[in-house]
């Protein structure tokens, strides 16, 4: 039986174009570890593979990993890109910022 975990692994693997194989050899799994995760529950998964598919995936762990789904989706990957964002030197913060204001100057 499935678990939360597994089935938005799969959910996002799937709207990514993303095989099993190809996640699992972008995140250093095996292909059937891949699957475990997707289709049983594993009793400890573990937590660096889970982070590497996270990544991948575009999304944190946290939202992997929340099972009441208290974290959407969109809110994970706002999150994610919030990280990417405050990374950034303050020249490409500053074009971004930019950006979004054209594009809701058009709205």
């Amino acid at each position: 039986m499935p678990t939360a975990l597994g089935e938005k692994i799969q959910k996002l693997r799937k709207e990514k174009g993303l095989t099993l194989e190809k996640l699992a050899d972008l995140t250093g799994s095996s292909k059937s570890y891949i699957w475990e995760l997707e289709n049983k529950n594993p009793p400890r998964p573990s937590a660096e593979k889970v982070a590497r598919i996270a990544h991948q995936l575009g999304v944190e762990i946290e939202y992997l990993i929340d099972e009441e789904e208290k974290i959407t989706e969109a809110d994970s990957i706002d999150a994610k890109f919030y990280r990417e964002y405050r990374r950034m030197t303050p020249e490409t913060r500053k074009k971004i910022r930019a950006m979004a204001k054209l594009i809701g100057d058009e709205e």
